[in-house]
């Protein structure tokens, strides 16, 4: 493929490093997009406090993201790849900190009433804003990094999550102490549109950007990036002009994606776990004060991150030593999974340093396995990555739906949460089974003209 630009006049034995740039950009963006999410959970003692909000309308406030969230997955893949990923996550981050930022203003409402319809109306107007991030992140990705070095790329974005708990969730609990709730919103608001500026400037295609070198673009390319962001071919347009849906039944129908779209939901559940119910199972089966609970809760996200990192690094590892790709993805992801089913040993001991020497053990390889945007990364088709990353995101967060109501029903049928355990540890199997039986050899799908 012909290169579209002339690329940095400097040596072109120098490779850059201007991939690492956007990398870390990417990175600071999804800590911000799951410190938004987390806003609430944060701010909801002092608002209801305030307006009075009952735990059930609490509930359905909290539900509001993650509907629109889902729902709006498969629109936002069809928009990223038809208008690519530099203004459309330009305009996601744009408008979920704007929904953010106008969070602020509820209590100018007046009643308790008002403020929960608009409370209810702007989480989920902020979930679907937020649907392009991670496919955008995977599209990125695929574009800036080449097949040996993207496990890393996208291990390292995906480990935001944890670092967004660890960094942010003290910072906002400062500011509702100290300012009150109203703070928290303005501040995150106000970080974002920030972002939103320095995402429009910085980012552009590998080969537009006049920072990269012919070094670095040929190194890339020649991995397997793909460096102009989409294709630009008459084959391209030809199946582009087919349809959003005949590309989705495309890619359902695909064994080896829907192999991977399955094992995100069941990766997803462990995530949603210790976002929900971990706190309160440490509180309630375990006896612990919220103090205790709220301390112990970081353990895991630590472990997360660190594993995250590292099952990133040790898959490119084996690719560069010459491992096919589908081993050097495998292996993390069927080991750490492996790892996660220990949750299941916490119903079988009483001491708590080894419930939550367990339950980050767990957490810990959920980080090793979760290289799920980089197989996503490496499969999808070059016409329709953004839409392949849509379809993966949204099986994945269904279970951000689902978790929370199977193990309420779970717990509140036996009064115990020994089944959510056995729940949670299930799908961590399940995972290995996607990955061994469903998926086989992974490797990119052409996709057919109509």
């Amino acid at each position: 493929m012909e290169m579209s630009r002339t690329v940095n006049p400097a040596d072109a034995t120098t490779r850059t490093k201007v991939r690492y740039a956007i990398l870390l950009l990417i990175f600071l963006i999804t800590t911000l997009n799951y410190a938004d999410r987390a806003t609430l959970s944060v701010t909801g003692s002092a608002m209801r406090t305030e307006f009075g909000f009952d735990a059930i309308r609490m509930g359905y406030i909290f539900s509001a993201f993650s509907w629109a969230y889902v729902l709006s997955q498969l629109p936002a893949g069809w928009l990223l790849d038809r208008f690519g990923a530099r203004r459309v996550y330009a305009a996601s981050i744009f408008l979920w900190s704007l929904f953010t930022l106008l969070q602020s203003s509820i209590g100018l409402l007046g009643s308790a009433g008002a403020a929960v319809v608009a409370l209810f109306a702007l989480r989920f107007a902020m979930g679907a804003a937020e649907s392009p991030a991670f496919p955008a992140n995977a599209k990125v990705v695929a574009s800036w990094f080449p097949t040996n070095e993207r496990g890393t790329a996208s291990a390292i974005f995906n480990a935001a999550q944890y670092f967004a708990a660890v960094v942010f969730t003290p910072l906002m609990a400062w500011l509702t102490h100290a300012f009150g709730w109203q703070a928290v919103y303005v501040v995150m608001g106000a970080i974002g549109l920030a972002f939103a500026l320095t995402w429009l400037k910085v980012m552009k295609n590998p080969a537009d950007h006049p920072r990269v070198s012919r070094a670095e673009l040929e190194y890339i390319q020649q991995g397997g990036g793909v460096v102009t962001g989409h294709q630009k071919t008459t084959r391209a347009d030809r199946i582009e002009n087919t349809g959003g849906w005949s590309l989705v039944r495309q890619l359902l129908g695909n064994r080896m994606l829907l192999g991977v779209y399955l094992a995100q939901y069941c990766i997803n559940v462990l995530t949603y776990f210790f976002l929900t119910w971990f706190p309160i199972y440490l509180v309630q089966a375990r006896g612990m004060t919220i103090l205790q609970a709220g301390l112990v809760a970081s353990l895991p996200a630590i472990c997360g991150f660190s594993g995250g990192v590292l099952g990133g690094v040790l898959s490119d590892g084996m690719i560069r030593r010459g491992h096919s790709l589908t081993v050097a993805r495998k292996v993390p992801i069927v080991g750490g999974m492996l790892l996660s089913v220990s949750i299941i040993g916490c119903n079988y001991v009483s001491t708590d340093w080894i419930v939550v020497a367990l339950m980050s053990l767990a957490f810990f390889g959920k980080g090793i396995g979760a290289l799920g945007w980089a197989v996503v990364a490496d499969t999808s088709p070059k016409e329709a990555l953004g839409l392949s990353g849509a379809i993966f995101n949204m099986f994945g967060n269904v279970a951000g739906i689902v978790t929370p109501i199977v193990i309420g029903y779970l717990v509140a049928r036996t009064g115990s949460f020994n089944g959510a355990l056995v729940f949670v540890g299930a799908n961590a199997l399940l995972t290995v089974f996607s990955y061994l039986v469903i998926v086989k050899d992974i490797k990119r799908v052409e996709l057919r003209e109509a």
